[in-house]
């Protein structure tokens, strides 16, 4: 009974763990392509603004090797215009770079075509981070309006019962919470400044 539960649970093992192949899948690895500078752009302010790693955004891009083969096919009889196109290194897995060659030789379609196509898939959420980063900031400038009247409230309270007053003391930590919320926000909404300048053109 002891061998059987033995066994089961080394299935269970060989199962559940990753094999070197695997592995050496997710190493990094650099690679470089020629790319319109709104691809550039796009990579870069939505890692940055979804808080991600590029590299875990060329996975999830480059991965898909069905979409990837379906670009492929459409791109195989297209010409890639170079023209203002920037060189640029990035960090991606191993795995990924090899989709990426295997596919754009069995469908003649350019590796950098394809990454380039892959990538303005993102241009609707970064569309749709902009829509919203000009939301955040109309409600940055009304949250700064509350905290304001929140610090007139407490120094109004501090007259009528006095500062050491433990209504005043409660008053005067919600509002430096709130403050210390409103900076939280505006630092965000500053990184998100990039995205005013996003041009998909």
């Amino acid at each position: 009974m002891n061998k059987i539960k033995e066994k089961q649970a080394d299935q269970r093992m060989r199962i559940q763990n990753p094999s070197s192949k695997e592995l050496r899948g997710h190493q990094s690895v650099r690679a470089t392509f020629r790319l319109s500078e709104a691809c550039i752009n796009a990579i870069s302010i939505l890692s940055a603004q979804l808080g991600i790693k590029q590299k875990s955004v060329f996975d999830h891009l480059l991965e898909d090797a069905q979409v990837l083969k379906s670009m492929a096919n459409e791109l195989g009889s297209t010409i890639f215009d170079d023209h203002e196109r920037i060189r640029k290194t990035f960090v991606i897995s191993r795995r990924s770079l090899s989709y990426l060659d295997t596919i754009s030789r069995e469908y003649k379609a350019p590796r950098d075509a394809l990454v380039e196509f892959s990538i303005r898939r993102l241009f609707p959420i970064v569309t749709s981070e902009r829509r919203k980063h000009e939301k955040r900031k109309e409600l940055l400038s009304d949250i700064s309006n509350h905290v304001a009247d929140g610090e007139k409230l407490l120094s109004k309270a501090a007259k009528m019962v006095g500062k050491n007053d433990p209504v005043v003391y409660k008053l005067k930590s919600v509002i430096s919470a709130y403050k210390n919320v409103l900076d939280d926000i505006g630092s965000f909404i500053e990184r998100g400044k990039r995205l005013e300048s996003f041009d998909s053109d």
